[in-house]
């Protein structure tokens, strides 16, 4: 059982679709901010414009591509009516991970 256990929550999003949430509100609020600036559009648009190469990258579910630090696994553990789960990729709401994953996609551009 980890300590740092949080809840899952199933909602209902606007287009009457379910949806699997867990609430790390207690974790980030203990949670020491690790900002990294996401770049602005119109220094990404002069970048691209002395590009001789231009590609795409399908990053929407970027997250679940990047590996959860082992120390962190237990942090990111939650609880359904059926058990306790340990996330091994980076979960959706923990406060720190879109700057993590902002850092990781400049890294490797």
């Amino acid at each position: 059982m980890s300590p740092w256990s949080s809840p899952a929550v199933l909602i209902q999003k606007h287009d009457e679709t379910i949806g699997f949430c867990k609430d790390y509100r207690m974790l980030n609020a203990i949670t020491t901010p690790n900002a990294y600036p996401t770049p602005r559009m119109d220094s990404v648009l002069t970048t691209l414009g002395q590009a001789k190469f231009v590609f795409t990258l399908d990053r929407s579910k970027g997250f679940w591509q990047m590996a959860l630090d082992p120390d962190s696994i237990a942090e990111a553990a939650f609880t359904t009516p059926v058990g306790l789960y340990e996330f091994t990729a980076l979960p959706f709401g923990m406060c720190n991970v879109p700057a993590s994953f902002q850092r990781l996609s400049k890294n490797l551009l």
